[in-house]
């Protein structure tokens, strides 16, 4: 097959990227009519069915990986310093878990300027499998790797501590922190993919604990609902020390911290161009993370 039409790629992506034709053509400054031509030659080339028309449109299969590959060319050409008027932006699509981007990730973020960000939430060791699908160039994740045809950079561990109110810990560690306590206590899991309450007990225990947590989430509601008294849980220690300095909150068991280690793993077919972000998550991971041993 012969060099792809650029342009037409440029506007199936916006098309995709924004969920219709007209908001497509206001971003790339032509008419939606230009852009369904742009389209329509494309499907014709390909001979498949690329955008499936509806509120938002959405791509076919065919049509999303040939927007992944827009993607790529996008940040490809930051690498090479080269400006195609025919491709907007492309938002690079990172995956990371929701407790790195309520503490430290945001700063990673405002730290390299120029990027358009499309945010995939997951567990930190799910994440990777964003990165083996290609649906990201770049992820947080708990996996040290590196993946095949990725680079991975340790950043440090993010620190937990089990925390309670204060009431909760009366009712239900009075008695200590027990096997059998820990499995009558409520306690919270942000997802079915989170073990890092069921990790934790396991570890205070000495054994495994039957544990049926309720599942919230969100990182703040999280936190939220450990000082209303609903659950025990893990929380970030830089959200968690204030609650815990205020006596909203205390520690279950004030000595065992968890600390779970962070990798940003980079695709290298756009490590160069990616190359200032990295600079800026290294940098804010090694302010705010657990150093790496």
């Amino acid at each position: 097959m012969s060099q792809l039409d650029y342009a037409a790629l440029g506007a199936l992506a916006a098309v995709l990227r924004t969920g219709s034709f007209e908001r497509a053509a206001a971003q790339l400054h032509v008419t939606p009519s230009a852009v369904s031509q742009r389209i329509r030659a494309l499907e014709e080339r390909m001979g498949a069915v690329l955008v499936l028309r509806g509120a938002p449109c959405r791509p076919t299969e065919t049509g999303a990986r040939l927007q992944r590959h827009a993607e790529a060319v996008g940040l490809m050409e930051r690498a090479l310093t080269e400006d195609l008027a025919t491709l907007a932006p492309a938002p690079l699509k990172i995956a990371v878990n929701a407790d790195s981007l309520a503490t430290w990730f945001p700063t990673a973020l405002a730290g390299a300027e120029g990027f358009l960000y499309d945010l995939v939430i997951d567990d930190q060791d799910h994440s990777h499998d964003w990165l083996k699908r290609g649906e990201v160039a770049a992820a947080v994740t708990g996996t040290p790797g590196p993946l095949q045809g990725c680079d991975s950079h340790p950043l440090g561990s993010l620190r937990y501590i089990a925390t309670c109110s204060p009431g909760f810990h009366a009712k239900h560690f009075a008695k200590g922190v027990t096997a059998d306590t820990l499995a009558a206590a409520p306690v919270m899991a942000f997802d079915p993919k989170d073990r890092l309450q069921h990790g934790w007990a396991a570890r205070a225990a000495g054994r495994e604990v039957p544990l049926t947590p309720h599942q919230l989430p969100s990182t703040h509601a999280f936190l939220d609902l450990a000082c209303a008294g609903l659950a025990w849980g893990m929380n970030p220690e830089p959200l968690a020390a204030p609650h815990i300095a205020a006596g909203r909150l205390v520690p279950v068991l004030p000595d065992m911290p968890h600390d779970t280690p962070l990798y940003w793993q980079v695709s290298r077919h756009v490590a160069q161009a990616l190359k200032p972000l990295t600079t800026s998550v290294l940098r804010a991971a090694r302010q705010s993370l657990v150093p790496p041993n």
